[in-house]
């Protein structure tokens, strides 16, 4: 009897030092989904998911929020112009660098640019600092996890 106890004991510990583990993995891993922030209202925009493979993140709305004042890429040039924001790809390229990612591009829908990016978690793994850069200028914002 004791010895199934102590299986049954060990057991438990095992499954909750994995899901310790595993939920401490995704907390440092930027792959999810993210609030991002309207910069003029300061209020929720859109929600971006990001993906992570082979090492790379790519980045895409998949929802427009009450703050969101376009649905459509007035600002794009070419084959993305006036097409819907949503399913759009805004964030790609981004390696693991350190405690960073970096080397990446960032697409912007409000003024149709595209820069270099890179992008940090904070400790918990809740904010995600995303930065866009052009040429000596750079704009970072925080997004918020959702998922």
């Amino acid at each position: 009897m004791k010895k199934i106890a102590l299986i049954n004991g060990l057991g438990v510990l095992c499954s909750l030092l994995f899901f310790t583990t595993a939920q401490a993995a995704d907390s440092q891993s930027p792959a999810g989904q993210w609030r991002t922030i309207d910069d003029q209202s300061g209020k929720p925009k859109s929600i971006v998911e990001i993906t992570e493979s082979n090492g790379v993140l790519t980045g895409k709305i998949v929802e427009l929020l009450e703050g969101a004042k376009e649905k459509t890429c007035s600002k794009c040039e070419g084959a993305l112009k006036d097409q819907p924001l949503v399913g759009m790809k805004i964030l790609w390229d981004l390696k693991k660098e350190g405690d960073e990612w970096t080397g990446g591009k960032i697409f912007n829908p409000a003024d149709g640019g595209t820069y270099a990016s890179k992008a940090k978690l904070n400790a918990d793994g809740k904010i995600l600092e995303v930065t866009g850069k052009w040429m000596f200028f750079s704009k970072q914002q925080q997004w918020q996890r959702v998922k």
